[in-house]
């Protein structure tokens, strides 16, 4: 049995720790080469001492001489600055998970492609914003792009019986904290109430997406892009108890879906040890115990910024990239106070309005519109004030 050499860019967030642990149980089948860390230096440091990497890289510049002094006489080398994250992708192994929030996920993940990297993606923003460049390179370089989002991994699961024979795509919510919620109540929500997803537990931004439906939103466009599927073709179900993962419907009319616990060790486990299945350690389901599955429609109503990103899907061009960076600011400042929940949509929704799509960008032309939504979302946000 060869050893997989995995480094994880984000091994600090909620993706990269859970990764880590599937790591730890089984040692005899993966050597970490790279970890990267934001700001997190004393949990950056604690992984580095147990896994020994290569390389370590933490991004935040004012925190490199702890980071290198606490790992002095270790033999890792230690950079700083995000260029050294890119940097590091471009070392080639053989699984470069990709754990980072938002755009910043986006260059990283070509550099690995050119490098000869087998991409396990957990940044579902790099192929909402720039899917018409990153997904043409994977299949040039004949490399694929691993889901590690449980929708998409199920997906991918699925298609391994009949990826030419696919008929649509079900992707399932469990609708978020609010999903019973009145509408007139929405304008009393907090973030701390956001933050409280009633099946799994994830990093700040992903859950207020998730509260707010829009990352059912972004994997719809991921979904488009990592499994060459037209938008018609994608729909999404809520299921409250997060059991079914995803569901792919075949020509034949045939329905396969992947079910498990909610718990994102196994779809991470899967893209590191694909195409091989490895015993773990997570519990066995066990349907008597769940008892029932229940499935609604979404209330775009309630919910209208899963709406809007369908549309930017649609839309295409640089219109995806400014949903998702207008979302990112809005969410920020949600998570500050400075921001009404039922006003992260309208805040999107009007940056998206302002825009002038590019149908046919360079990456260069995505990233300067992923800057531009952000200036602009602030200052609409300051506008609200």
């Amino acid at each position: 049995m060869s050893i997989t050499q995995v480094t994880i860019l984000g091994s600090t967030g909620s993706i990269g720790r859970q990764a880590l642990e599937v790591i730890a149980t089984l040692p005899e089948r993966f050597q970490v080469y790279g970890l990267t860390a934001n700001k997190s230096s004393d949990l950056l440091i604690e992984q580095a001492l147990q896994f020994r990497p290569q390389y370590v890289v933490i991004a935040e510049e004012t925190e490199y001489h702890k980071v290198k002094q606490a790992l002095h006489g270790t033999g890792i080398t230690v950079e700083a600055g995000f260029n050294s994250v890119t940097d590091l992708a471009s070392h080639q192994v053989d699984r470069l998970l990709v754990a980072l929030v938002g755009a910043a996920g986006i260059r990283p993940t070509i550099v690995g492609l050119e490098s000869g990297s087998t991409i396990a993606l957990a940044n579902k923003e790099t192929l909402v914003a720039a899917g018409s460049i990153v997904m043409p390179l994977a299949r040039e370089k004949e490399l694929p792009i691993l889901p590690v989002d449980s929708e998409h991994s199920a997906v991918f699961q699925c298609l391994q019986a009949a990826p030419q024979d696919l008929q649509s795509v079900w992707l399932t919510a469990s609708g978020g904290p609010f999903r019973q919620k009145n509408l007139v109540d929405f304008k009393e929500i907090t973030p701390a109430d956001a933050l409280r997803h009633p099946n799994w537990e994830m990093g700040a931004k992903i859950t207020i997406d998730s509260a707010t439906l829009i990352n059912k939103g972004l994997e719809i466009i991921e979904a488009h892009w990592l499994f060459n599927v037209d938008y018609d073709q994608i729909k999404v179900l809520v299921h409250p108890q997060s059991i079914i993962h995803s569901l792919v419907e075949f020509v034949d009319g045939s329905v396969l879906a992947q079910l498990g616990w909610s718990d994102m060790r196994l779809p991470i486990q899967y893209a590191l040890t694909f195409p091989e299945r490895v015993q773990s350690s997570l519990r066995s389901l066990d349907l008597l115990e769940v008892g029932r599955l229940d499935f609604e429609a979404p209330d775009y109503t309630k919910f209208p910024g899963l709406k809007l990103a369908i549309e930017a899907g649609r839309t295409g061009g640089t219109m995806p990239a400014v949903f998702n960076a207008a979302n990112e600011v809005a969410v920020e400042k949600f998570l500050r106070y400075e921001l009404a929940f039922t006003s992260i949509p309208s805040v999107i929704a009007k940056v998206m309005a302002a825009h002038t799509v590019v149908s046919n960008p360079t990456l260069e032309e995505i990233l300067d519109k992923d800057r531009w939504a952000r200036r602009e979302t602030e200052r609409a946000v300051m506008q609200r004030c």
